[in-house]
């Protein structure tokens, strides 16, 4: 069996609604399997961006997904965001100090705040020179990736 053959199994198999296809020819046999990619399409986020959704509906999902929202940041401030989908920690134990509270200065590489992500402690650490003039988060708390978790005025 020739590779065109082969690529003419692979358009079939893609334009049908067979999952698994096997042929044997001779010696050689063949076996062309879509499994994974039927199970990629089955994800919610396809589904709900290829079903007609009335405007109530449309509404209605959009409302019930976690957004979270940063205050409007004046000119000189930056919103510094999670890099990571995990949970935050203000402080390395329970016991300790926060790293950072408001009105810290921070230098290039000081430590803001601890992401657990996955039973990993991510030590997140500063950009740039500043002031921490809000934290957005709360100890223990999940983020998303790019929630807003403080406001930092550069230095």
């Amino acid at each position: 069996m020739d590779i065109s053959e082969i690529r003419k199994l692979i358009r079939l198999v893609q334009q049908s609604d067979v999952t698994e296809i096997e042929v044997t020819e001779g010696e050689s046999t063949v076996r062309i399997s879509r499994q994974s990619m039927v199970a990629t399409t089955v994800a919610a986020p396809q589904a709900v961006a290829a079903a007609p959704l009335a405007p109530e509906v449309a509404t209605t999902v959009a409302a019930s997904a976690p957004v979270a929202e940063a205050p409007a940041a004046e000119n000189d401030e930056h919103i510094f965001k999670s890099p990571m989908v995990g949970t935050f920690y203000a402080a390395s134990s329970p016991d300790d100090d926060p790293f950072v509270s408001e009105g810290t200065v921070v230098k290039k590489g000081d430590v803001l705040c601890i992401v657990e992500a996955m039973k990993l402690m991510n030590e997140i650490e500063a950009e740039y020179d500043g002031v921490v003039k809000k934290v957005l988060a709360k100890n223990a708390q999940p983020l998303e990736y790019g929630q807003p978790i403080f406001v930092i005025t550069p230095a």
